[in-house]
């Protein structure tokens, strides 16, 4: 039985690892989460700093998406008009995205067309793509995709608006999250509890074809698998993950970066830290 996260005392070998992973960086500079799926040991770094979010807020419209299919009986194969015309959270002018910034082009190319809820969904996690993610929240909701993380637990986390919505921000109205916010709705997504069980299974389903493996993958043993979202934008880049979710010892990994470090070095850092992680991990395991 996965048990519940409660903190260990001060002075934990991954709370150390976490430190000193800061301070090869630049000191300020990481807020970590970790959570040991079996036991419930739960180690936090910073976690209730809050941070720009960047692309980690479509792990919460995807836990949004699979809710409804649950509840209000959304069918994911539904298809939704492709479109690149979206609403500013600020006054309502009309805004377009660029292909240009998205890491997924492919969609820009089917505009006029249609595609199903869960090929959304499913390249907006896996590719990361913008454009998918507007069209999801202008599906489900930005007001219900908070109000699910809220009751989930992930308190401090805000999913206001769609991506690229220039207006937004530069009023402040930004996406945000803490590590340890990320945590709970990975948590939640790893128990079944995030959804039904079944739409819990192919979230993880999702989240283990992430194609943006740079982090947490990258400092764990070749063919481990990882269930996991990254977020990455001129100031932050991130990575949340469910490690080895379907073996007998998973646990949740968070690594939040302000990127004030010069950007490779903030990246090694994170892969050395998640590359210890692990071996605390395993180590406590056995």
């Amino acid at each position: 039985m996965l048990g519940a996260c409660a903190s260990p005392p001060y002075g934990d070998p991954i709370a150390a690892a976490m430190a000193d992973a800061d301070l090869g960086m630049q000191p300020g500079d990481l807020r970590a989460a970790y959570c040991d799926l079996r036991t419930g040991r739960t180690v936090l770094y910073r976690a209730h700093e809050i941070v720009h979010a960047a692309s980690t807020m479509k792990l919460a419209v995807m836990i949004e998406v699979f809710r409804q299919a649950d509840r209000y009986h959304l069918d994911l194969d539904e298809p939704i008009p492709i479109v690149n015309r979206f609403r500013s959270l600020v006054d309502g002018s009309p805004y377009e995205l660029s292909n240009l910034q998205d890491s997924e082009a492919d969609l820009y190319s089917r505009i006029g067309q249609t595609m199903p809820i869960r090929e959304l969904t499913r390249r907006m996690i896996v590719q990361s793509s913008n454009l998918a993610t507007n069209l999801l929240i202008a599906r489900v909701g930005a007001d219900r995709v908070q109000a699910t993380v809220e009751g989930l637990g992930a308190r401090r986390m805000q999913v206001r608006r769609g991506v690229e919505d220039t207006k937004a921000f530069e009023a402040g109205l930004s996406n945000t999250t803490t590590a340890e916010d990320l945590m709970i709705l990975l948590r939640a997504v790893a128990t079944g509890n995030a959804a039904s069980p079944p739409r819990c299974s192919e979230m993880i389903g999702i989240l283990r074809d992430q194609e943006h493996r740079t982090v947490i993958p990258a400092g764990l043993p070749s063919g481990m698998v990882v269930a996991h979202k990254t977020g990455q934008i001129s100031t932050v880049l991130h990575d949340a993950g469910i490690v080895d979710p379907l073996g007998p010892s998973p646990y949740v990994l968070v690594l939040l970066s302000t990127r004030r470090a010069e950007p490779t070095l903030n990246t090694s850092t994170l892969v050395e830290l998640s590359s210890r992680i692990f071996e605390l991990h395993t180590g406590a395991s056995r």
